[in-house]
């Protein structure tokens, strides 16, 4: 048994490294002479998932493709499984062993740790950052914990300069709307995942929060049709939404024991009472849509034009 499986491990492998085009199940299956002896479809299914996630254990990047009749296809680039000559010092291999420790908490595990066997295999010299009083564990081990499930598509999207689309719900929309999205790079900011890339609706770069991201990420084939910048500034972007780089200030009504987050970044605070306090803050871009996020809790005073966005967001809320 264990040798069937592994011949068709490797069958499939050269399937997938011998294509120039993504490859469905159906084309898979009829050129694997263990798939088509399958007994059934559901037994050929359950056969070809536990096989590519075998091989994706083992270090071979497998792309996934949803071309545009909406069949999926599979395939692993020569280029994506192939490793140029390797010169790290031991410093070097260090940070890099601490790196894929990152992402122990995603589904990235897998492919941090067969980055490394890769690496290691190379030439890449072992590393030891275990202490003497750490029990066998390291002394550092950093986390960024990754949550929504758009994370590793996208990612995947990043690297490979795919095209991709999926529904995106805005802080003042009752509904989720279709992006097309040329995506550039993906940026943690204080606990949040950002995409930012070039938004083809509205042929302009945007910056999406993946919270906000609801179903499945598609690929989609094709060339991107905006140039990729040199450099891609998404904290600053999103700074700048929460008014951290904000010239102005903003007079709010608050709750009183409500919006912690914007007691947090207010400037003065004065007690009305009945309930209320008054705060000045910071006033930046995506302010309106910040502060709809609050609800009845927040009234904004001035200056006007923050007044009038934050009111016509809420009615479109409001409308459905």
């Amino acid at each position: 048994m264990a040798i069937a499986k592994a011949e068709r491990l490797m069958n499939l492998a050269l399937c997938l490294l011998g294509t120039r085009r993504p490859l469905s199940k159906r084309e898979l299956r009829g050129s694997i002479e263990a798939y088509m002896e399958a007994a059934g479809d559901e037994a050929f299914n359950r056969m070809f998932e536990r096989d590519k996630d075998d091989l994706r254990e083992l270090g071979l990047v497998i792309e996934t493709v949803e071309n545009l009749d909406g069949e999926t296809g599979y395939l692993a680039r020569r280029d994506s499984n192939r490793l140029p000559p390797v010169s790290l010092d031991t410093e070097e291999a260090a940070a890099l062993g601490l790196a894929a420790k990152v992402w122990q908490q995603a589904r990235l595990a897998g492919a941090a740790s067969g980055a490394l066997q890769k690496l290691r295999a190379a030439g890449m010299p072992e590393t030891d950052d275990r202490g003497p009083d750490t029990g066998g564990h390291s002394a550092i081990e950093p986390r960024i914990p990754v949550h929504e499930a758009a994370f590793e598509p996208l990612m995947l999207a990043c690297r490979d300069r795919r095209p991709v689309t999926f529904d995106y719900r805005k802080s003042n929309a009752a509904r989720p709307e279709p992006r097309q999205v040329e995506p550039w790079a993906l940026e943690c900011w204080r606990g949040q995942w950002y995409l930012a890339g070039h938004d083809r609706d509205r042929g302009a770069e945007r910056v999406f929060r993946l919270s906000r991201i609801t179903g499945k990420v598609k690929s989609r084939a094709g060339a991107y049709t905006a140039p990729v910048p040199d450099v891609i500034t998404i904290r600053e972007t999103v700074a700048g939404w929460a008014g951290e780089n904000a010239d102005r200030s903003a007079l709010i009504r608050l709750r009183a024991g409500a919006g912690y987050p914007l007691r947090a970044r207010a400037r003065a605070v004065r007690q009305l009472g009945d309930g209320w306090d008054e705060l000045e803050i910071p006033y930046g871009h995506g302010l309106d849509a910040w502060l709809v996020e609050f609800g009845p809790d927040v009234v904004v005073l001035e200056p006007a034009d923050l007044r009038a966005d934050v009111v016509d967001r809420l009615r479109a809320v409001a409308k459905g």
